[in-house]
């Protein structure tokens, strides 16, 4: 097991799902649900000031010029973005669901502005704001490379950090979930993988994946013996909302991989684009837990700012805006085939909630188009290559 990704198999419990949208063919069966938040990144020192320089730590001294009461897309969450955020949340959940939270909590600044008790702060001051806005979910919680101090630097072995996590999390997770946590930074159970960093390659960043590729490769190799066990994988960590499928060796979909969108809207200065805060709800089969839907909610962060209210709406639901009849292997294989036609509607949809709605003017083709497409498709070092190479377009 690769402790750095910190993953977590998950044993899910059914639950059946109250007061579900009507008109949904996959409400014939009995139907749980769970929600899905990511890369909260709480930035403490965020605060409006006249010079944009120092509204953030988060910034790195970059002008954060378009500051509101909800953020910048230069900096990390404020409190009332990740409140409001809950706050949206709280009267949509029904006694039955649960949480799983993928990790992140400290800010993007540099080493010397944290500390091990600073990021033990951060990650008990989120763990306290989640538990009072649900107060009777269970949240299975996965520790994220800025979860620790310093970043990326994540040991298999006991530390303060993983001791304070367990502690924290003590409430909702088992006997001995807590102990191999607070051993490892990992818990395992079955049915359904979380954990902060992806597998696979960067959907924007040419063969470059998430983590070293040799643990990629390991990894991949795990997933598809294990995968008749697994019904699903969640991940945030890029902090854009984007899928995965996995084939096996014979080309064979045997899981679907999903990564969500952050709160938190940072971008780096010279990036082209950011996204919108977001967070989303799985609708899943309680007999199987196979994936039925994802419904996205996300805030207009630049409409909100102006208006000094955050209005959060729902973005998509997924079967409906892609045509789907529901989140299986087979379903987001062709998909993702689709993803590879010329000038395809699909294509274009899926890039636009890649970054939550932030800029409908931005455009994806050419090799922006393969990169995004052989990271759908291929997981590994082989079959990426070649897919770049569009060997088999």
């Amino acid at each position: 097991m690769v402790q750095l990704l910190c993953f977590v198999l998950l044993l899910c419990g059914a639950a059946p799902l109250a007061a579900a949208p009507a008109g949904r063919s996959y409400l014939s069966a009995a139907t749980g649900r769970f929600w899905h938040i990511t890369d909260l990144h709480l930035d403490p020192t965020y605060h409006l000031n006249p010079d944009p320089t120092k509204v953030c730590y988060s910034s790195k001294g970059a002008p954060a010029t378009h500051a509101g009461m909800f953020g910048d897309f230069l900096c990390d969450s404020p409190y009332r973005l990740i409140q409001s955020a809950f706050a949206h949340m709280a009267p949509l959940t029904q006694p039955q669901d649960f949480i799983i939270w993928t990790g992140d909590s400290p800010p993007h600044v540099p080493a010397g502005e944290l500390s091990t008790d600073t990021v033990i702060q951060v990650i008990s001051n989120m763990t306290q704001t989640i538990r009072q806005h649900f107060p009777n979910l269970t949240v299975y919680p996965a520790l994220g490379n800025h979860d620790y101090w310093p970043q990326d630097q994540m040991p298999s072995s006991t530390n303060a950090i993983y001791k304070a996590a367990a502690l924290l999390w003590k409430p909702w997770l088992q006997t001995e979930a807590l102990l191999t946590l607070s051993q490892g930074g990992f818990y395992s159970q079955l049915v359904y993988i979380i954990a902060h960093v992806p597998v696979g390659y960067l959907p924007f960043a040419r063969n470059t994946t998430a983590v070293r590729e040799s643990y990629n490769e390991r990894l991949v190799a795990i997933f598809r013996e294990f995968s008749h066990v697994i019904a699903g994988h969640f991940y945030g960590h890029t902090h854009r909302d984007s899928i995965m499928v996995l084939l096996d060796q014979q080309g064979k979909p045997v899981n679907s991989l999903f990564v969500s969108p952050a709160v938190t809207p940072i971008k780096y200065v010279l990036e082209p684009y950011s996204n919108n805060p977001a967070f989303r709800m799985y609708l899943y089969n309680t007999g199987d837990y196979a994936l039925l839907d994802i419904w996205q909610y996300y805030l207009n962060l630049t409409e909100a700012n102006e208006k000094q209210r955050s209005d959060w709406r729902l973005e998509y639901i997924m079967t409906e805006a892609f045509g789907l009849t529901d989140l299986q292997p087979q379903s987001l294989l062709q998909l993702g085939l689709s993803f590879r036609l010329p000038q395809t509607k699909a294509f274009d949809l899926y890039f636009s909630h890649f970054m939550v709605n932030y800029n409908s003017s931005i455009t994806c083709e050419g090799d922006c188009k393969l990169s995004q497409v052989c990271a759908v498709l291929c997981l590994d070092q082989l079959s990426y290559s070649k897919c770049v190479a569009k060997a088999e377009w």
